[in-house]
């Protein structure tokens, strides 16, 4: 499946596992505001087919990378401090998907999973 940021500088291809079917979103203080659902793809599973304009981002535990296009500021994926094999990655950056079609959506309890970094 192909993601892109809003400019398309960067392109992404994933293969997701379980479909969309564990797409939800999270309240941890970035997740927050950010408002981006993510889906689950496992280490091997996502290639990076353009990806230059692609920015790094740390917070809290500085365990997750959360990566962005440093042009439009879309983000387009995380490798999750929670399971480093795995990524989360922008359920609205793949094409042909809408996340509104998705809901009600499953939230992660971020606040209390992270409370050092979460609030």
């Amino acid at each position: 499946m192909r993601l892109t940021c809003h400019c398309g500088a960067a392109e992404l291809r994933v293969t997701l596992a379980a479909g969309l079917s564990d797409a939800r979103r999270c309240d941890c203080s970035f997740c927050r505001r950010r408002q981006a659902a993510n889906a689950t793809v496992k280490d091997g599973d996502l290639e990076v087919v353009k990806g230059e304009t692609l920015t790094l981002y740390r917070f809290g535990t500085m365990q997750a990378e959360h990566y962005f296009c440093a042009v439009c500021g879309c983000y387009t994926h995380h490798r999750r401090s929670s399971a480093t094999s795995e990524f989360g990655v922008n359920v609205g950056g793949l094409e042909g998907v809408n996340p509104r079609d998705l809901e009600p959506m499953p939230w992660l309890d971020g606040v209390n999973y992270w409370p050092e970094a979460a609030r």
